[in-house]
């Protein structure tokens, strides 16, 4: 099964919260990824906005040596999969260090993010109207701050039958390496907080 379906449902809080305060560039970058090519030119300006900003943020991210030697360290757990997982940790340490970060609190960020979705969905591509109800009732954004919201959302990932990650080897891996993660974590999210700021 496709890595990216993966990646798509797991990785999203850090890009919601790097976008500001602008509903629609906050919808942009939550949808960046189901949206290819130049297909952005098709929204309104702030959701295009948006979409662009996620492309930056990944390919910040993806270039980054604490990402990558975050990747190196996860691989002989998770091989083609430590990508995945980096980003997975990444978001949790976000959610759970929110405000070390944010002026408010991760919920009410996070039912501040499920309005604009709402209001603006309609231009919501279809592959997310299919499941932005279930992400909203869920609270799936709240749910990274815990590991047992963590190993919720990994389980939920047995519908779209990706068995090769392992939920439990996933979070029991992140409680025996937590400090070291979160290390790393806060040496890399400046930076990419930086580059977002300077490319405004």
């Amino acid at each position: 099964m496709c890595l990216k379906i993966l990646q798509l449902l797991l990785n999203y809080l850090a890009h919601i919260f790097l976008s500001g305060n602008h509903p629609q560039i906050r919808v942009g970058n939550f949808i960046g990824d189901f949206v290819k090519g130049n297909r952005y030119e098709l929204y309104p300006p702030k959701i295009r906005e948006g979409i662009l900003l996620h492309r930056r943020i990944d390919s910040f991210t993806d270039a980054h040596p604490v990402v990558r030697e975050t990747t190196v360290f996860l691989r002989p757990q998770f091989g083609r999969y430590a990508a995945i997982v980096t980003d997975m940790y990444f978001d949790y340490f976000l959610a759970k260090n929110f405000r070390d970060y944010s002026n408010t609190s991760l919920t009410f960020f996070a039912y501040g993010f499920y309005c604009a979705a709402l209001i603006n969905y309609k231009y919501l591509p279809a592959r997310v109207r299919g499941f932005i109800f279930h992400f909203i009732t869920t609270n799936r954004l709240g749910k990274y701050a815990t590991a047992d919201g963590l190993y919720d959302s990994l389980r939920i990932m047995s519908v779209y039958k990706i068995p090769a990650l392992n939920p439990k080897q996933i979070i029991d891996f992140l409680a025996e390496n937590h400090d070291e993660l979160e290390a790393k974590f806060r040496l890399f999210f400046p930076d990419l907080q930086r580059m977002v700021n300077d490319s405004r």
